[in-house]
């Protein structure tokens, strides 16, 4: 079942893909068919889908401390692997995006040293989970840099509105901004729901290995105890 379900994703993911490609490229307005506004319709989803990421990794941090229960550990883990793979293409297409409109790759601007101050610190938990190998420790200590990694989220979400720097104001109607031209917007958001599936087929996969790893934990422990 586990099976239909993760290749039922992958199908509407890269269906739902291929048509918004076909959209962008080919049905959208003139303006719309640049390469740094092209970049956008992939750009936002990716933060989009890493956000939502990184939430769902701290709700299942906040499940593991309250029960300290081990699955929740590791479906944190795989979350916030997924999430941190999604962030670093929102990255990626925001320094090429800067390439274009500023004519550097990079600013330090507040939405981009803040999500790039994000990225650190989820790149420092994942690290931090290999160098601990008693489990328990490692979920602990990756408990609370996820809760407090979250916290960062929120702070790049809101950091261009609280910093009015280089990266432009909201332009998205749900954030309250001025919007865009009629039927720009709705490819994006398409977008997003494809990132959701194949995100959600990667966490997938990452609880298989997860599931390994912990059984591999549990042999360890009882060669100890021998």
């Amino acid at each position: 079942m586990r099976e239909k379900i993760t290749y039922a994703l992958a199908v509407a993911g890269m269906a739902l893909l291929t048509w918004n490609l076909y959209k962008i490229c080919f049905v959208l307005p003139k303006e719309a068919n640049v390469a740094a506004y092209q970049i956008f319709y992939f750009h936002v989803p990716a933060a989009l889908t890493a956000f939502s990421c990184f939430f769902v990794g701290l709700v299942a941090s906040g499940l593991y401390i309250s029960s300290s229960d081990l699955k929740y550990d590791a479906f944190a883990a795989g979350v916030t692997e997924v999430a941190v793979a999604f962030a670093s293409v929102n990255l990626a297409t925001g320094m090429i995006w800067a390439r274009y409109a500023w004519g550097i790759w990079w600013a330090w601007d507040a939405r981009l040293t803040s999500m790039l101050t994000c990225w650190l610190m989820y790149a420092g938990y994942l690290i931090l989970r290999r160098a601990i190998d008693e489990p328990t420790q490692r979920a602990r200590l990756s408990a609370f840099v996820s809760i407090l990694g979250c916290v960062n989220v929120a702070f790049v979400y809101k950091s261009i509105e609280w910093f009015r720097t280089q990266h432009p104001a909201p332009v998205l109607s749900i954030r309250g901004g001025g919007g865009m031209a009629p039927g720009m917007e709705a490819p994006m958001y398409w977008n997003y729901v494809a990132m959701l599936c194949f995100a959600t087929v990667l966490i997938i996969v990452r609880m298989r290995q997860e599931a390994v790893s912990r059984e591999i934990d549990s042999l360890r422990r009882m060669a100890h105890a021998y």
